[in-house]
């Protein structure tokens, strides 16, 4: 198996379906909640005594925190684009339909 490539399909699958998308958010933005809770609380002492460790820590809740972000706002464009393309296609539909019940009149208002 190529695991690049299946990484990227995987990824390419995540990110197109709107529920698996919604889904990851959740889970990412839960756990940055329980990794923040647990850095500034149940694992203080320990995290300060190594200065690498902490971050480390520190970095990866950062980057789940990014990732959260990051697919919020594909997904408010994503959205964005849909409805803007749908009404596009409902315009369009009511203009044909309205072309069609109407015969054209240059003159008329």
């Amino acid at each position: 198996m190529n695991d690049p490539k299946f990484v990227i399909q995987v990824s390419k699958g995540l990110i197109r379906d709107q529920r698996s998308r919604r889904t990851l958010m959740f889970y990412s933005v839960l756990a940055v909640l329980v990794l923040i809770f647990a850095g500034s609380t149940l694992l203080w002492s320990w995290l300060r005594e190594h200065p690498l460790v902490f971050v480390a820590y520190w970095f990866g809740c950062a980057w789940v925190t990014l990732l959260a972000v990051l697919l919020a706002l594909y997904d408010m464009a994503k959205v964005r684009g849909d409805a803007v393309r749908e009404r596009r296609r409902l315009q369009g539909e009511l203009h044909g339909k309205a072309d069609h019940e109407k015969p054209h009149d240059p003159h008329a208002r």
